[in-house]
C-alpha cells in the first residue's frame, strides 16, 4: 500500500471521530498499516473536530500544512477551514455541501461565505474536489447521522486507495450496532449514486 495521508474536518455531533475510528479499523482488517489521531475543539456538539489517518507505515498521526493527500470535509466552512492541510494541486477534496451555520451565524453576528466560494478555492487548491450533498440525502433517509457513512463511501467509491466500498459495507455489519446497520448500507447505496454523476 502506498503512503497516503487522509484528512477528516466536521464539527461535534456529526460523527467525525465514530467514522474516523470505522476506516481505520477497516485499515487494519486489509492488513495496512495505520497511525491515527485527533484533535477537537469544544467537546461539544458544534465543536471542531479534527482527524487523521495515515495509511502505509507512518510513525506519527501528526498532519503539517500541505502534506494531506485527502481532505473529508463533513461541513463546508470546515473542509475550507482545513485547506491548508492539502497538497497544494496534488490532493483530492470529497465533502459536504450542506452547512451546519455556527452559532455566531445563526445569531446573525457572522457571515457564512458562499458555498460557491468554497468550491472556488477547493478547486484551486486542490487537483479535484467535489461537493455532495450527503446531509440532504441522510435526511431522506431519517437518519441525518449516516451523512458521514454517505460522504466515506462517496470517497472509497473514487477507488483512490485499496479501502473499497465492499470493505465498508463489511465493516458495518460487523462493527456496527445491529440496529443501524441497514440505514448505515442503504447509505452506502446512496452514495453510490452520487458519485458516478461527479465524475
Amino acid at each position: 500500500m502506498s503512503l497516503v495521508r487522509i484528512f477528516f474536518a466536521g464539527v461535534g455531533g456529526q460523527g467525525t471521530l465514530t467514522v474516523t475510528n470505522l476506516f481505520a479499523t477497516l485499515a487494519l482488517d486489509k492488513g495496512i498499516p495505520v497511525t491515527a489521531g485527533e484533535i477537537h475543539g469544544m467537546a461539544q456538539r458544534g465543536g471542531v473536530v479534527h482527524t487523521f489517518v495515515l495509511l502505509g507505515g507512518y510513525l506519527s498521526p501528526k498532519i503539517n500544512l500541505g502534506e494531506a493527500d485527502v481532505l473529508l470535509g463533513f461541513e463546508p466552512l470546515e473542509t475550507l477551514r482545513a485547506l491548508p492541510f492539502l497538497k497544494l494541486k496534488e490532493g483530492l477534496v470529497v465533502s459536504s455541501e450542506n452547512p451546519l451555520f455556527p452559532i455566531g451565524v445563526s445569531l446573525g453576528q457572522d457571515t457564512y461565505p458562499s458555498l460557491q466560494d468554497i468550491r472556488k478555492k477547493c478547486e484551486d487548491c486542490a487537483e479535484k474536489s467535489y461537493f455532495l450533498p450527503v446531509l440532504e440525502e441522510a435526511e431522506k433517509l431519517g437518519v441525518p447521522q449516516v451523512a458521514n457513512t454517505i460522504l466515506l463511501a462517496a470517497f472509497l467509491a473514487l477507488n483512490k486507495i485499496e479501502i473499497t466500498v465492499n470493505d465498508l459495507e463489511k465493516g458495518i455489519k460487523k462493527y456496527l450496532k445491529p440496529k443501524i446497520v441497514e440505514v448505515n448500507l442503504q447509505a452506502i447505496e446512496v452514495a453510490k449514486k452520487l458519485i458516478p454523476c461527479t465524475i
